[in-house]
Formats: C-alpha cells, structure tokens, sequence
C-alpha cells in the first residue's frame, strides 16, 4: 500500500547508507561490508547499514569506556542524571509518530501496536529514571575483634554494558537495556539486530537533544558474527546483556566467561496456556489469540502451547480457529490489519517449515497452515489440534510465530505434567476461576513469570527471566539496576 513518509523519517532514511552513533556522532564505518534492512510488508529495501567491524567496535568501546571514567555522566548528581532521563522521555515521546512509522516500516508490526510500543518505551525511561535517585547500599554489623568497626556496602557503575538485541520489539529493547544503565551511572554499546536497526539509530541520536552526553550511547550494526561477537569478547565491556535465542545466547555466555564477564541471558520460550475445567469459556479464546497473534507471534513470552480440557477441547478449539480464520492480515499501515507480516525472509521460512512439519507429523490444521500473497512475508494465523505424538516439533519447539497447539489433558496432575515437559521455563498463562486450584498450578509450574486469567505482557516494575534453557537473570524492576551496578563492602575501624 501506498504511504507517505514524514519529513524526519524520509530524511533519516535518505542516506546511501546509514552511520553508525559512536561518541555523540554519526561515525562512517570502517567496514566496506553492508547489510540491507527490508521493509516485510513489501520487501523493499530501506537503507543499507554497516557490518561493523572490529575497529569500529573498538571505536564504539573506547568512547563508552573514556565516557564511563573521564566523562560527566557518573559524577553527575543522581538527580541531574533523573531530570536528563526524563527529558529524553519526553523527546521520544514528541517523536513517537516518526519512531511508530519507522517500526513499521523495518518491523512490519501494526501501527497501533507500534505506537503502544513506543509508549512503553517512554514508560521504562520514566521509571528507571526514578531509580537514578533510589540506588543504595545497606550498614551491617560485624563481628571483628579488635576495634570498633563501622561497615557498609554501596553500589556502583558495572562499567561499559554491551547490549545485544533482537528484532521482535526492537524499541522496548532499546528502552529495557538503555535505561537500567543510564540509571545507573553506566555507558552502553548497544547492538540492534540487523533486521530492524533503524530505530536504535534513530533513538540514539535523540538522546544528545536530551543532553545525554557524549560516548555515554554508542550503536554499532551487523550481524552476530562480527558485531556482536566482537562486544562479547571486547576486554572493556564488563557486562553483557543478551536477548535472543538459547542457542545463541550459550554461544555469548560461553564467549564472555572466557574473560569473566557478568552477563544475563534473557532467552526462547515455548510457553504454555493453561485452561482449567472452571475457566471462562467466554475469554479464554480471545486471550489465547491475542496471546499467541500479537506481533505476529514474535514475542517471547507469547503462549504457543495451549491445554484444554477433554470435556470442552472441541469447543475451546472451534472458536480459537474460528478467531484466527477471522482475522486480516495485511500492511501494518493498513488500520483494518489485525496482524502484519514476519519480520523477513528467511524468518518466513523457517515458520513455514514448521507448520509443514506440523502437518506431516500428523496434526490438524484447524487454521490458516499457508503463506499468505505473493508479496511480503506474511503468514496466516494458525492453529494446530490433535498432535498425535508429544515430541513433534511445533509442539517442543519456538516457532516465534503465529502458530498455537492445542492439546487435550485429563485431570490436574495431567495438565500440569504436559505444561512442565520442555526444556524451557520462560513464563506461562494459567486461566481459572478456582482459587485453590490456582494457587497448586501455580506452586507447581516451571516459570519465570506466570499471568492468571490474562495473556502474558511486561512491566518496567515486573522482573522477566526465565528458569532452565530459557535464561539466566532478570530484567526489568530492581533486578536491572542489581545486574548494571556492582557491590563494594567497605570496613572502617575506629
């Protein structure tokens, strides 16, 4: 569909190929190497970004790290580094039609998703800005013989934080992992994914209208290999923070243990829904939809597997795939789109690969099953029934897209034995009327974060992190500013 670019936008994307930010500055890179960014809805290319090279990183790096121990932002006053956050808060807020325009455009999400997205950016900005001023360490007694003592500890800078996201929510990313280390007196290099960089670029120049100083941001592009391999493994990063993948994410925790940095993983999910006999069966299947179809199933808390029970399985499936068969699919510009297109090519593929797989495993198709048009990437909205076998792949495994199985439980103990067969443990959604019920569910599943009667979402205030294959850590909440700050004791005789 046809659409209009706002001036900001048509002239941040008007460049042969875009900058990277280091130092307060767009930086040309040193790499000749180039990356294409594609809009998904159209498969036009957008702008062509650095695969930044080791030098750049080392640009980027040094910047931080002359940033973090010569610069103004730690030894400003807490409340001088809150009033700046803010601003910045309220700049990005003023840009959010430019910024929901170019999430669009590099991501292909909906407009309107889009624009909460943005929201929920200036949100965390706003509440770890309040952190700047709460930051605080505790007195302890001590038993040391041979004086008075007087001992406490404080918290302080971590140091330079390498940052490495993914595409799914690529400005709440930027937020999540920007903020926490603003807060805390911290500089950041920061690594979008090479699918949706625009906004990253885009952000970080902001934050010098905010008055963020120099080096304290830094956005390098390119792809793992090189980019975010070389933040990994750089001497003066102190601290990673991953979102992704698990299978990456063992590849950049085993890479920084090798120089014995600290680093939190935030990783997949195959999340299940957990309808009990009691339930409401007038909202479950529209929470189920909405939990597993936003942003096209490109969420890692999205709820991908769902258990029903036998008494009322057939019902539960029917109008979950009356939902999906319902839904339009189409240009997130379009305000009559329900869901967009995946976020590429290659990602396209790799969903369609499981959902043939699906089929020939023997699952039914109760909806969609297919690629959607002969331009972008889009994929209809999907539910499986009936899997024959627990070990098929759409069942076990992240999809990351808009695919949801449904499966049959007989009793309690059933339900809550199938929910906790994966390897992950990310978050789940538990619906129910029945306190008590509740309450054993709850005791008993293998989470990191758990939604009763509602689809599962984030919170700046609600710590997310995942037990077994799905992390280690938490974001979010107080556990951000533990994991961007180090402990010192300190011991004073008199």
């Amino acid at each position: 569909m046809e659409y209009t670019a706002l001036p900001k936008v048509q002239s941040f994307l008007n460049k042969e190929q875009l900058p990277l930010f280091i130092d307060g500055k767009q930086q040309p890179s040193q790499s000749d190497k180039k990356i294409a960014v594609h809009n998904p809805a159209t498969e036009d290319i957008l702008a062509y970004i650095p695969n930044a090279s080791k030098a750049d990183t080392d640009l980027a790096v040094n910047a931080a790290h002359k940033a973090l121990n010569d610069g103004q932002w730690p030894k400003l006053l807490a409340n001088q580094r809150e009033k700046i956050m803010l601003k910045y808060a309220d700049i990005i807020e003023k840009n959010e039609p430019e910024l929901a325009q170019l999430l669009v455009l590099e991501h292909g999400k909906l407009y309107v998703d889009a624009q909460k997205e943005v929201s929920a950016a200036v949100n965390c900005f706003r509440y770890y800005a309040g952190w700047s001023t709460k930051i605080e360490g505790s007195t302890l007694d001590v038993s040391l013989g041979g004086a008075s003592h007087f001992a406490y500890t404080k918290r302080e800078p971590i140091g330079v934080i390498g940052a490495i996201a993914p595409w799914n929510v690529p400005i709440m990313m930027y937020a999540w992992k920007t903020a926490p280390a603003l807060a805390c007196g911290c500089t950041i290099v920061f690594k979008p994914s090479e699918e949706t960089p625009l906004t990253a670029l885009f952000m970080a120049e902001l934050s010098l209208e905010a008055g963020v100083p120099e080096g304290v941001i830094n956005i390098i592009t390119g792809d793992g290999q090189n980019a975010g391999n070389n933040i990994v493994t750089h001497p003066l990063v102190s601290k990673i923070t991953f979102t992704g993948s698990t299978e990456v994410g063992k590849i950049i925790g085993q890479g920084a243990a090798k120089t014995l940095k600290e680093f939190t993983l935030e990783l997949g999910g195959k999340n299940p829904v957990l309808v009990l006999d009691d339930a409401d069966i007038t909202k479950v299947p529209k929470g189920a939809a909405k939990g597993i179809f936003y942003n096209q199933g490109q969420v890692c808390v999205s709820g991908s597997r769902i258990y029903l029970p036998k008494n009322k399985y057939d019902n539960f499936v029917a109008d979950l795939g009356s939902i999906a068969n319902g839904m339009k699919t189409g240009n997130g510009l379009d305000s009559t789109s329900q869901m967009g297109p995946l976020v590429s090519q290659k990602h396209m593929q790799n969903v369609m690969r499981y959902i043939d797989s699906g089929k020939q495993s023997g699952a039914e198709v109760v909806a969609g099953g297919s690629k959607l048009f002969d331009k972008g990437y889009y994929v209809a909205p999907t539910v499986f029934s009936n899997p024959e076998n627990k070990n098929i792949d759409i069942l076990t495994e992240e999809i990351f897209g808009p695919v949801i199985v449904a499966v049959a439980y007989d009793g309690i103990d059933d339900l809550i034995q199938k929910a906790n067969d994966t390897s992950y443990g990310l978050a789940a959604s538990v619906w129910t009327n029945n306190v008590s019920n509740m309450h054993k569910t709850l005791e008993k599943l293998n989470a990191g974060m758990i939604y009763v009667n509602s689809p599962v979402r984030s919170d700046p205030n609600l710590p997310l992190g995942g037990f077994n294959q799905s992390g280690i850590g938490n974001e979010l909440g107080s556990e951000s500013i533990k994991a961007y700050t180090r402990l010192k004791s300190v011991v004073i005789a008199y």
